[in-house]
């Protein structure tokens, strides 16, 4: 019998739940056949059938041999199947409709990974921020979160998909304001030429909410890439800036040349020389006594970005023309910064009495360690 006010409803929750209708007829069947099963009477081997062009349903009990082949089939449909039809489909259409769209909101985020999403601040607490991406919710864990920014309700922020679980309740989605790719992807969105290829990020550094350096270059002898960056003005990478809650960022020119490149990493500051040793991977650079703080930078943080951007660990070295008696070096190990300045001490005939090692490490949190050590010459008999 034909059942075409079933199937128009049933095609009609389909469009409104952007389902495909197939999939539904084929879940549903799986459910009645399910509720045909729980009868007394019900055949051992059944199927249940919908026809997709009259919305008739069917139950056909099946005899199989062995092997699970077919011998002989019947219709097996009860005379109140309708009824329970009709219960079934109430009680499992929803729940079927959930499942489907868990599973296609999950294909779907899945393929983001590494792309950036605008959300809305829903909730905050000590654990995680909760964002509304729309069909979806993300979380923001603590350890993605900029230590100083604050997440209001309704606020819009763009974040960084690091991550899709598939889970129960849906696809869970983790999302990161500190990942080094989200200053990428705002790159992309910001600059037409990286977004079409012209212009390209060679490398990048980043101290999440403090600082962050871009190394990029031209695919196109016309187009300077640091110009086309930062924008008429520096609109474009204001732009950043903001949505990054002032974070620092800074766009220097790539090179293939290794000296040329840490001396670009290194802006501010200029490098009056850069010495290499490929063997151990140690860049020594050369700067005017006045340039030293200013190759450092506030807690380290220049020099610890550009060691980074370019791979090399970089010693710095101040000239220090105007007092041979004070030694200041200033190098990278790993993501600490390490001031070493030696101090000699005369007496009034000139002789050496004392050496100063004054060492202070500053980590990339900014916290810092300071080590004196005093040693004292002993004078000729």
């Amino acid at each position: 019998m034909a059942n075409f006010e079933f199937l128009e409803a049933l095609g009609q929750i389909a469009r409104d739940q952007n389902i495909d209708e197939g999939e539904l007829l084929v879940a549903l069947a799986n459910a009645l056949l399910a509720a045909y099963k729980r009868r007394p009477d019900s055949a051992e081997d059944a199927e249940v059938e919908i026809n997709p062009e009259t919305g008739e349903i069917k139950v056909w009990g099946l005899e199989l041999d062995l092997e699970g082949n077919v011998t002989r089939e019947w219709d097996a449909t009860p005379e109140d199947f309708g009824r329970i039809a009709a219960q079934t489909a109430k009680q499992v259409l929803m729940q079927l409709i959930r499942d489907i769209q868990r599973r296609q909101m999950y294909e779907e985020f899945a393929n983001r990974e590494g792309d950036i999403v605008s959300g809305t601040v829903q909730q905050t607490d000590n654990r995680y921020t909760l964002l509304d991406l729309g069909r979806v919710e993300a979380l923001l864990p603590q350890g993605e979160q900029i230590a100083f920014e604050k997440y209001e309700h309704g606020a819009r922020v763009k974040v960084y998909i690091v991550e899709v679980r598939k889970t129960n309740k849906g696809p869970q989605i983790v999302v990161s304001r500190t990942h080094p790719a989200l200053v990428a992807k705002l790159f992309e969105i910001e600059v037409p030429e990286i977004a079409s290829g012209i212009v390209e990020i060679k490398a990048l550094a980043r101290e999440p909410g403090h600082r962050s350096k871009v190394a990029v270059a031209s695919n196109d002898q016309m187009v300077d890439p640091v110009g086309a960056c930062v924008g008429t003005r520096g609109s474009r990478v204001r732009n950043i800036t903001n949505e990054l809650k002032s974070e620092r960022v800074d766009v220097v020119p790539y090179s293939d040349d290794p000296v040329t490149f840490i001396q670009s990493a290194l802006a501010p500051a200029r490098v009056r020389e850069v010495q290499l040793n490929e063997a151990e991977g140690i860049a020594t650079v050369i700067v005017h006594d006045q340039q030293l703080s200013l190759a450092i930078g506030k807690e380290g943080q220049n020099a610890r970005l550009a060691a980074r951007l370019t791979g090399w660990r970089i010693d710095i070295r101040s000239e220090n023309e105007a007092d041979d008696e004070v030694v200041e070096e200033v190098w990278t190990d790993g993501d600490d910064v390490v001031d070493e300045t030696i101090t000699v001490a005369t007496d009034d005939a000139g002789a050496v009495v004392a050496v100063v090692d004054e060492v202070h490490i500053i980590d990339a949190e900014g916290n810092e360690d300071d080590i004196i050590v005093v040693d004292l010459v002993e004078g000729d008999a």
